[in-house]
Parts: structure tokens; C-alpha cells; sequence
């Protein structure tokens, strides 16, 4: 794979080579029950092995929207992977829009084949059905990165608009360095993965080679800090436990087991699958901070550097670019428990560096949700995207939150934007660990 990284920078397909590589015209099926009644979907799969769904509404708007599933998901990719996506976002095809996605080709990680499989999604859509009026390009949580890198590997004018949701909008280097902190704090206070008279492995590696499931990673986090349990049932030994993994890293007890999760499997997924063992963090020279025991968790946290090697290959693949292709517009729940909200203040920094500032409108909503946020947002946001798109509109925070509860009845639930919100800096959330000339 690093291989293959090395060289990806030359590997931008032509829209011709798209178009080429796409399979026979997609089967009707039937569409799940959450979508508009008189809705036509197709499912198929391109000539790389990655499976696509589509929904066309019966009153279509003529605007498609290509949706980058977020993930990345690590087993093999199923044929109706992307029913769940479907339904899901089944507000876009309620809106009047058509939605494709692609499953993409493999699971695990790899930004640049995703984003080629998402563009043979919207190559075979235009093949099958006809060029639509405008294409819009929805990328959600690591989707995100996904759909920025296929807007610039797509031909000019392919994507008219892009939204970004609960979006990973920063490299994968950059999205889970925070991880690597977590899993080697996590280690030094529970000393259970890998646990005592199994294979040792290096925080950084996320799990060992006989792998554990998502299950059995819960119970060892909960045997350790006590959470799913009680204040008043934990034991002192789990309760400090807990105390010192939230006081370093800043997280909240709630969010801990989800974050774990990222930090074993899919941080294994990244390191010994897609890098084939190398690491792309490293802590030498890390101060941690916020313990009841500083000291002593620097002397005793294990220690690791970043291989060059995979760190180059990874800003190849997953790096993003400020130079937007498109009009974009994003929303991101404030107390999102899965990606951070500060990521999104990197992106602002990039494009302004790259001069596309007008290009891109952020919102942001009261919400501490990740997968799917209040379903009236998605309508408004697609209003305000058409209109920027065919009018020239640009929207405002202020004015997207002003246009959403119209949406409210329709949907039955709130909106939530908060359009004076400001993210933080993403370094802001590596406050208790900073480099300071060597290792401790």
C-alpha cells in the first residue's frame, strides 16, 4: 500500500477514465419505505467492485446529489451497503433531489479511491439517466474528506455544489493524532489492551494481530474506568482511572467508549492495514498534562516516533486542499462526539491561505449528535446551496438558521444552527500535550 501511496499523486483519473471504467446500467429495486412514495431506486455495482445505490424521486428537481459515506468502514463492502445511508438521508430525495453513493471499492481507509469510486457513482448516474440540471457532491463525517478530494479529481463543472456534514475536513493525520494521545494514555492507566500475558503492541498500532471486536473492546475500557457503571458503583481504582484519561485528554465520559472504538479498531485499520505497520504519529518529546500525577504518567506513558515514510503517505492520500472546486456549505453539530468541531476552523484557514474564502459558508448547530443531526437543517441547507448555485445567493450562518423552520412541521423535529459560533483552533484540543524540546 505504501507502494501504491508513493505514486498517488499521479494517479488523478481523467473524467474520460471514469466514464470508461463504469459497469453496465444499475437494476431496479425497491426502495426502502422511508423515501417518497412513486421513487424509483437502482442498485448496482462499477467495474472496480464497488456497489451503487440510487434514488430518483417521482417529481425530481433534476439536481443530483452524490453522497461520500463516512467511516471508513472496515469490512468488505455488501451490496446494499448504502441502504442505510439512503435512508438515512432519505430528506434529499423528500426534497425533490435524485442521491447516489457509492459503497466504495474496499473498506478501510484510502481518501483517493473513495473519492475515484465516488466519482464513477456520478459517472454512471449521468451514463444511465442523463446529465443532470446541476450535481451537488454531500460528504458526510470522513465522507467529507472523501468529497472534498473527488471535487478537484472530478473535470471542471462536474459538482456545481458541495455539502459537508459532521465532516472530517482535515488530513487523516491531523484527524487522528488526537487518537494515538488517547490510546497511549489509555494504556498507561489500564494497562489492558493488550493486557498483561498477551502480545505486547505500541499504543499507536490501536489493537494487536489477533484483533478484538467492538465488544470486547467496551468490556475492557468498562472493566478499567468503570463507565456504563454508576459514580457510586465504580471502584477508586476505576474512578481515577477515568479521572486522569478525561483530565488529559479533555474528552467526556459519555464520548470515551465511542472514541476508544476509533482508537483500537480503526486505528489499527489505518497503521497496520493501510500503512502495512508504519506510523504516521508520534509522541517523543510529549508532555502530557491534566493528571493527578503528571510526573509520573511522562515517565511511565510509552513512547513512539512517527515514521517519515508513513506520514508523507498519508498527506499524499488524505491531505486537504484549500483550493475549493465548488461552492461549499457545511454544518457541524457544536458537541459533536465523533469528529471535532475544530477541525473546521483548519479548513477555514486553508482555503482563506488559498484565496477561495468566498467559496465556502460553515454552519454550525447546538447538537451533540454526529450521524444524523436535525432533519429540517439538511432541507435548508440544500435551499441555500440551490440558491447560491443558480442565483448567485451567497448564504449566511444567519440566514440558513432563519430559513429552517419552515422545514419544522414538515419533519417534525428543530432546528438547531447557532450562527454566531466560532470554532476553536484545532490544536486546542491537544491542550495537555505539547512538545517541549525532547523526550521527558
Amino acid at each position: 500500500m505504501l507502494a501504491h501511496l508513493s505514486i498517488v499523486a499521479g494517479l488523478l483519473l481523467s473524467s474520460g477514465a471514469v466514464l470508461a471504467a463504469a459497469a453496465a446500467p444499475a437494476q431496479v429495486r425497491a426502495c426502502p419505505a422511508e423515501l417518497p412514495a412513486g421513487t424509483r431506486c437502482h442498485a448496482g455495482q462499477d467495474a472496480h467492485g464497488a456497489y451503487t445505490w440510487t434514488a430518483i424521486p417521482a417529481a425530481w428537481n433534476g439536481i443530483l446529489v452524490v453522497h461520500s459515506h463516512g467511516g471508513p468502514r472496515l469490512g468488505a463492502p455488501r451490496p446494499d451497503d448504502e441502504v442505510d445511508d439512503l435512508r438515512r438521508f432519505a430528506v434529499v430525495v423528500a426534497e425533490g433531489y435524485a442521491w447516489t453513493a457509492s459503497t466504495y471499492r474496499r473498506g478501510g481507509f484510502g481518501v483517493q479511491a473513495a473519492a475515484e469510486d465516488t466519482e464513477r457513482a456520478r459517472a454512471a448516474f449521468w451514463a444511465s439517466f442523463g446529465r443532470p440540471r446541476l450535481t451537488f457532491l454531500h460528504g458526510q463525517s470522513w465522507g467529507a474528506a472523501v468529497a472534498l478530494k473527488a471535487a478537484r479529481l472530478a473535470a471542471p463543472g462536474a459538482y456545481d455544489g458541495v455539502l459537508l456534514t459532521s465532516g472530517i475536513v482535515v488530513g487523516a493525520a491531523e484527524a487522528y493524532e488526537f487518537r494515538a494521545h488517547l490510546r497511549s494514555v489509555y494504556q498507561y492507566y489500564c494497562a489492558n489492551l493488550p493486557a498483561p500475558g498477551e502480545a505486547p503492541y505500541p499504543p499507536w498500532q490501536g489493537l494487536g494481530a489477533a484483533g478484538l471486536d467492538a465488544g470486547a473492546v467496551a468490556q475492557r475500557v468498562g472493566e478499567c474506568t468503570g463507565v456504563g457503571l454508576e459514580p457510586g458503583q465504580r471502584s477508586p481504582r476505576q474512578r481515577r482511572a477515568l479521572a486522569n484519561i478525561l483530565g488529559v485528554t479533555g474528552l467526556s465520559e459519555q464520548s470515551l467508549p465511542g472514541h476508544m472504538t476509533w482508537s483500537t479498531q480503526s486505528l489499527r485499520a489505518l497503521t497496520m492495514d493501510y500503512l502495512e505497520g508504519a506510523s504516521p504519529f508520534g509522541n517523543i518529546g510529549v508532555r502530557y498534562r491534566g493528571s493527578d500525577d503528571d510526573a509520573a504518567l511522562n515517565r511511565g506513558v510509552q513512547r513512539y516516533a512517527a515514521a517519515l515514510r508513513a506520514v508523507a503517505a498519508l498527506e499524499a492520500d488524505s491531505g486537504v486542499s484549500g483550493a475549493l472546486a465548488a461552492p461549499t456549505l457545511s454544518m457541524h453539530a457544536i458537541d459533536d462526539p465523533v469528529v471535532f468541531v475544530e477541525g473546521d476552523s483548519s479548513l477555514r484557514e486553508r482555503v482563506d491561505a488559498a484565496g477561495k474564502g468566498q467559496l465556502l459558508v460553515q454552519t454550525y448547530t447546538r447538537e451533540a449528535l454526529h450521524t444524523r443531526l436535525a432533519t429540517p437543517q439538511y432541507a435548508a441547507l440544500l435551499q441555500a446551496l440551490r440558491a447560491w448555485v443558480e442565483q448567485g445567493l451567497r448564504p449566511t450562518p444567519a440566514g440558513v438558521a432563519a430559513s429552517c423552520p419552515a422545514f419544522e412541521a414538515r419533519y417534525g423535529e428543530q432546528c438547531a444552527f447557532q450562527p454566531d459560533y466560532v470554532p476553536h483552533a484545532l490544536s486546542t484540543r491537544g491542550a495537555n500535550w505539547r512538545a517541549e524540546g525532547g523526550a521527558p
